[in-house]
């Protein structure tokens, strides 16, 4: 897998999440994770920042992104990387998720 980069998220509950960054086209092994969609910018700093668009939890990230349901709208809020935080247990991926979507209200998820 070819990694851009690194991107550090924070929940509502103040705890931050180490993602890995990727192209929107990055194939994945089958492994459960948080992920969120993002539209990668450069910033006025000359470094990189990232509009959250969507955050979801999945048991298996090769599968996650074949026709996603919310496909339309990463098109429409130009969404070019998906952010992954590899986790195998799913009642920690349901939390991570909500803590997620709690701070960042992302434009996909309703």
């Amino acid at each position: 897998m070819a990694k851009i980069s690194d991107a550090t998220f924070a929940g509502q509950s103040g705890t931050k999440y180490d993602f890995n960054v990727y192209s929107m086209d990055q194939a994945f092994k089958a492994v459960g994770g948080v992920y969120a969609v993002t539209r990668r910018y450069k910033n006025s700093n000359g470094g990189y920042s990232h509009e959250i668009i969507y955050v979801g939890e999945t048991g298996d990230l090769s599968t996650r992104f074949d026709d996603h349901h919310k496909a339309d709208c990463f098109i429409r809020r130009k969404a070019n990387c998906i952010c992954t935080f590899q986790d195998d247990d799913a009642d920690s991926r349901l939390s991570k998720e909500d803590d997620l979507v709690k701070e960042h209200d992302p434009p996909c998820n309703g």
